[in-house]
């Protein structure tokens, strides 16, 4: 019998009601948990959960090696506080097992407790910590929520879309059988998305998808991949978590109030990019747990 692979969502903050606790990534826990083999038998177990209180190790993370989980989704939504050392070092020592790693962080500094995280944490760029190498893209791109600074590239309203555009040769998450081209195209738009590139010394990875300013017209990374090996699993570095948020696959769901921006409806009228954001987030399951993705 297949085995069903079992995800960990998690944010690095507790559990705070006006913010992005991991009650907001809902829409994904259950697209994940709904999702069933050939066999007709679930193909994810799926556990949501905020972090401990910040201050000492996470129960879970700080121990995720030695735990039964094959993936972990790590939504840094922190300010700079949100994993110990222990929490990463347990991390490290997970994805040196096989565990598939995916970090999505967001803009400027926010999410930059990853930084510390090995491997995957050097695909992060923030404003305060690890700058983007290229010095020509530490400037401001979005205008309008002007109290956001660098990296901050603006994809879109929230709960539009944004056409993505995925490098050569097609990475995995990226096909879709049922596209003419198979290729997804559309990603989830956000204000102001973070900043992620290709670790010089890391040949393991590679950016897969960037996307294009609507205001500054700038190509931007938003994801990057790390293969698999004998010495590390699969993992993912992503430009925003907003990308799986619950309040960018549908605004009528809800936001924390500190967000300012009107929503847009691009998203709801189009079933073309409802379909290929949710077979991203299928297609990223899968790949993390080692599983064939084209036809699944």
């Amino acid at each position: 019998m297949r085995p069903t692979h079992r995800i960990l969502l998690q944010t690095t903050i507790p559990y705070a009601e006006d913010d992005w606790h991991i009650g907001r990534f809902t829409l994904l826990r259950d697209l994940l948990a709904d999702m069933r083999g050939s066999d007709g038998l679930p193909r994810f177990e799926v556990t949501a959960r905020n972090r401990d209180p910040i201050g000492a190790p996470d129960s879970v993370l700080s121990r995720l090696d030695s735990s039964a989980f094959d993936e972990l989704w790590l939504f840094a939504v922190d300010t700079g506080d949100g994993l110990t050392a222990a929490d990463c070092e347990a991390i490290g020592r997970f994805r040196r097992r096989g565990g598939g790693l995916l970090v999505a962080r967001d803009h400027m500094d926010l999410g930059s407790s990853v930084c510390t995280l090995g491997g995957v944490g050097a695909a992060h760029y923030f404003h305060s910590k690890h700058p983007d190498p290229d010095p020509s893209r530490h400037k401001v791109d979005d205008t309008i929520t002007t109290d956001i600074l660098w990296p901050n590239y603006h994809s879109g309203a929230n709960g539009d879309f944004q056409r993505i555009e995925p490098s050569l040769p097609l990475h995995p998450v990226l096909m879709d059988p049922d596209s003419p081209d198979g290729a997804l195209h559309f990603f989830p738009a956000h204000p102001h998305e973070g900043a992620v590139g290709k670790p010089e010394q890391d040949a393991s990875a590679r950016v897969i998808a960037r996307g294009r300013s609507k205001l500054s017209g700038r190509s931007f990374n938003l994801a990057v991949s790390f293969e698999p090996s004998s010495e590390q699993g699969p993992a993912v570095a992503v430009s925003t978590f907003h990308h799986f948020a619950d309040y960018n696959w549908d605004p009528s769901t809800g936001s924390p109030s500190f967000v300012s921006e009107a929503p847009g409806d691009g998203l709801a009228r189009s079933p073309e990019a409802q379909r290929s954001i949710r077979r991203y987030a299928t297609n990223l399951a899968l790949w993390l747990a080692g599983e064939s993705v084209g036809t699944a």
